[in-house]
């Protein structure tokens, strides 16, 4: 039985691997999810705002004027809230690399075309096999078109191209106004792979002190159907590679995402809860769902629930629409 996948170019023993996350900053958990067989690492995001307030030397202005400007401050982590700092961050990347056979996916997370970029360069150095842009950004301004919203992303990815030789992928939002459109168009632009999807985080508020406060609830299956409808419209349309992030966390929702089109399958939540070898489970399980129902490979399966399958792909999501409106009884 081949469990083999292909990538952003890499040939991978199987789809599994963590996605960005906290788990990496142990060297001893990285190799344990290497030994439970994950098939590559994915390191957590080094955000813009590290890189820019170690450029501009922020850090010490905030800290200085702190009580001043408590509340401004407020907005922000502090610099030691940051798991890694750029520097920290590099060093870890290097270290990683060492301890590992697997390819490191290093992570960059900003929404402006700026000097920040040059991380990408200095990472490739460090020894990342791949780089996974996150640009995750919330449009609240009403002057701000979609357009100009999209050609910030695709200015971001261009820069990375240009400054890199190793794949890009970037990690999307599921909420563009034309998704597929839009991935088409970084699909053009060289990207090597997309991730679907980023979790939009919702704050909470506070009624009685009158704070927002940030809210971090960990994903469960639900998710996961989100992200198998653009899994499912783009298989066959773009060349970049697929990987499905969110809502994984049974082998049937592995299958069920290797099916609309992915190529890897990225796991956070399930790994944060049963711990490391639970990619050894999903290894084991996704085996026996394909002995069960004689696929010989993954190969196989990937792509055969896409909507590339339909002849009209739009009367196909409108007739499910229907369905689904008259399923309640």
């Amino acid at each position: 039985m081949d469990l083999s996948t292909n990538y952003l170019g890499f040939r991978l023993a199987n789809p599994f691997m963590p996605g960005a996350s906290p788990l990496v900053d142990d060297l001893d958990t990285v190799k344990r999810l290497e030994d439970a067989g994950a098939s590559a690492i994915v390191m957590h995001s080094l955000f813009e705002e590290q890189i820019s307030r170690e450029q501009a030397d922020l850090i010490k202005n905030v800290d200085s004027h702190e009580d001043s400007f408590a509340e401004a401050a407020s907005y922000f982590p502090k610099p030691d809230e940051f798991r890694l700092g750029p520097e920290q961050y590099l060093d870890q990347v290097r270290k990683i690399k060492q301890a590992v056979k697997v390819p490191v996916i290093a992570s960059l997370n900003g929404i402006t075309n700026a000097g920040w970029l040059k991380y990408a360069l200095l990472i490739q150095q460090a020894g990342a096999d791949a780089i996974e842009l996150n640009v995750y950004y919330l449009a609240t301004d009403p002057d701000e078109s979609g357009e100009a919203v999209e050609r910030r992303t695709l200015d971001i990815v261009k820069a990375v191209k240009l400054a890199v030789k190793v794949p890009v992928a970037v990690k999307l939002s599921p909420y563009y106004s034309s998704l597929a459109n839009f991935a088409r168009r970084l699909d053009q632009a060289g990207v090597s792979g997309m991730v679907l999807a980023n979790r939009f985080y919702q704050p909470d508020i506070d009624v009685e002190n009158l704070e927002v406060h940030p809210s971090l609830q960990l994903s469960d299956s639900s998710e996961l159907l989100l992200r198998l409808r653009w899994l499912a419209i783009l298989s066959g349309r773009v060349n970049a590679s697929l990987a499905v992030s969110g809502g994984v966390h049974t082998p049937v929702d592995a299958v069920k995402a290797l099916m609309c089109g992915a190529q890897s399958v990225q796991m956070v939540s399930a790994l944060l809860q049963k711990g490391p070898n639970y990619i050894k489970a999903m290894i084991n399980g996704l085996k026996e769902w394909m002995e069960q129902h004689e696929y010989e490979s993954v190969k196989q399966m990937q792509g055969s629930m896409s909507l590339q399958k339909s002849p009209n792909p739009a009367a196909f999501e409108r007739a499910n629409y229907m369905k689904v409106l008259n399923s309640w009884r």
